[in-house]
């Protein structure tokens, strides 16, 4: 493994070190899944998210995937989920402060309704199908389509 230092004062980057290089002459085509990781761990982009709100990612089938977010006190005016470019968003649009009925205050709040981001990487094979926002819990439904090109076969030898 070659290690370069030039024209960065002296530092390793965790670029020069990663596992992700080290793996690039045992595989072809994987450019761009490599720099993708590379941007999500090497900024710290992983760490840089909160763990708010909750999810799950499960499996739902052979190719089907659901991701759930805990979305308590939301309702679908207040949420927004977008893709673009491999990229699944989910994050609240402005929350107006709760109209409270005359005489009433609020002595505990113990649910969130915080603004926030979260994100989530999506495969260049999966598609995002839809979103459901039921009982608090947001969950989107994609899919991995598997191209004719990836599906097993055999190859004739001439």
């Amino acid at each position: 493994m070659i290690i370069n230092l030039a024209n960065k004062g002296g530092k390793m980057t965790s670029k020069d070190i990663s596992i992700f290089n080290s793996l690039k002459p045992f595989s072809v085509g994987f450019d761009d899944m490599f720099d993708q990781f590379e941007s999500m761990l090497g900024s710290g982009g992983l760490s840089m998210q909160s763990n708010y709100p909750p999810y799950n990612i499960r499996r739902a089938g052979k190719d089907k995937y659901a991701i759930e977010v805990a979305v308590a006190g939301f309702n679908k005016k207040d949420v927004e989920v977008e893709f673009e470019d491999n990229l699944l968003t989910i994050r609240t649009k402005k929350i107006e402060k709760d109209e409270q009925k005359k005489g009433d205050e609020v002595i505990h709040r113990g649910i969130s309704q915080r603004s926030f981001v979260r994100s989530f990487s999506i495969a260049d094979d999966v598609k995002v199908n839809d979103a459901e926002l039921r009982d608090g819990l947001l969950t989107i439904s994609c899919e991995k389509i598997i191209p004719e090109t990836k599906k097993k076969r055999l190859i004739e030898i001439k």
